[in-house]
């Protein structure tokens, strides 16, 4: 079992930035692959962002370049740096662990892109 914590959102202006941290608690957080989604009031949940247990990262192409997935491994957590941010992206971003059939997912976190 693992619980998930996200925090780091806010309000920012446009071509502003932000850290979100995606924590976790729970055994063997470090073999688990992470993504950031986000989500908007009647959409979807988006994939942004996802990093395998090894390191390996991919990216949403709306995010490249602007957006960098990190982890700790030590800390059990998880990093989504935010650069550039539009107001499009203005959004609840969530984090998930996933791990064979298991996946787990954060409460999320408030982003507001505005001026």
């Amino acid at each position: 079992q693992v619980h998930l914590v996200e925090s780091g959102g806010g309000l920012v202006q446009p071509g502003g930035s932000l850290r979100l941290s995606c924590s976790a608690s729970g055994s063997g957080f470090s073999a688990y692959g992470v993504g950031w989604f986000r989500q908007a009031p009647g959409k979807p949940r988006e994939f942004i962002a996802g990093i395998t247990s090894g390191g390996s990262r991919n990216y949403a192409d709306s995010v490249k370049g602007r957006f960098t997935i990190s982890r700790d491994n030590v800390k059990d957590t998880v990093y989504l740096q935010m650069n550039s941010l539009k107001p499009d992206a203005t959004e609840v971003y969530y984090c998930n662990a996933a791990l064979g059939l298991k996946g787990f997912w954060g409460q999320g976190t408030k982003v507001t892109v505005s001026s």
